[in-house]
């Protein structure tokens, strides 16, 4: 039997999820990380989180697809039943997702639709599906992004999501608050990861806009992001609800 606390990351293979994967398990919690292609990278940071003493599970989910949902948690359920005793989980940090960069004038409606199953709906659906697994007095944390705060050209159908996923987690802190349930949101400014084609890792140009624009002068790395995460998950967070944390750095202030 295991008392520890358990952390569902979506899209904790790489980049920001799994930085708070680790960040989480430094924490003494354990993770359910789900990846959506890449099983080797999924086991690489599984492995990396038992090496720290903590139990980590990693399952296969598009998040796009929400047909998929109610079997994917009937497995977690299945395998935190079998591991620890019960079905529950205590967090849910939707992280999972892609970006794209066009003008709102060549935006499909494809394009749109794809940021909004990744981004809104498919968020919105899983934590309305995780809620019965979810703990009382446990946390949702939505990761937005400081492009819902400001406009960075190119943006338009991804920022807009992330707006709408802020108002989304006001309701959710709102509603859950009887189950002693809190819900925030973390904004990171630009990171250097390979998100969204790996811009604010290679594109120099975009990269040195970034640092002019702000206050500590740098574009923002994934070690940068996971132990805000991670410390929403703590006891030492539970008064931080219906709140936007955006972590950036001091970008365009």
């Amino acid at each position: 039997m295991s008392n520890n606390k358990i952390a569902l990351v979506t899209g904790g293979s790489r980049g920001l999820g799994k930085d708070m994967a680790l960040n989480l398990a430094k924490k003494g919690i354990d993770v359910v990380l789900t990846y959506h292609t890449n099983k080797k990278a999924a086991d690489e940071v599984m492995a990396k989180v038992q090496s720290m003493g903590q139990k980590a599970y990693a399952f296969q989910l598009d998040t796009r697809n929400i047909n998929t949902f109610n079997d994917f948690f009937a497995k977690v359920a299945s395998k935190l039943q079998a591991e620890t005793g019960s079905p529950n989980f205590d967090f849910v940090i939707n992280n999972a997702g892609t970006g794209i960069y066009k003008p709102f004038t060549e935006t499909t409606e494809e394009d749109f639709d794809e940021m909004m199953q990744i981004h809104f709906k498919g968020v919105y659906f899983l934590t309305q599906k995780a809620l019965p697994l979810l703990n009382d007095g446990g946390g949702i944390i939505n990761i937005s992004s400081g492009l819902a705060r400001f406009s960075f050209p190119g943006s338009s159908a991804y920022g807009a999501m992330k707006g709408a996923v802020e108002v989304f987690t006001r309701y959710l802190a709102k509603e859950l608050g009887s189950r002693g349930i809190t819900a925030n949101v973390v904004a990171p400014g630009a990171i250097a990861t390979d998100f969204g084609g790996g811009t604010n890792r290679d594109n120099e140009h975009k990269r040195t806009i970034v640092a002019n624009n702000t206050a500590l002068g740098r574009v923002g790395e994934p070690e940068d992001i996971g132990a805000i995460v991670s410390f929403l998950c703590t006891e030492d967070a539970r008064w931080i609800n219906g709140q936007r944390i955006e972590a950036a750095g001091g970008i365009f202030l």
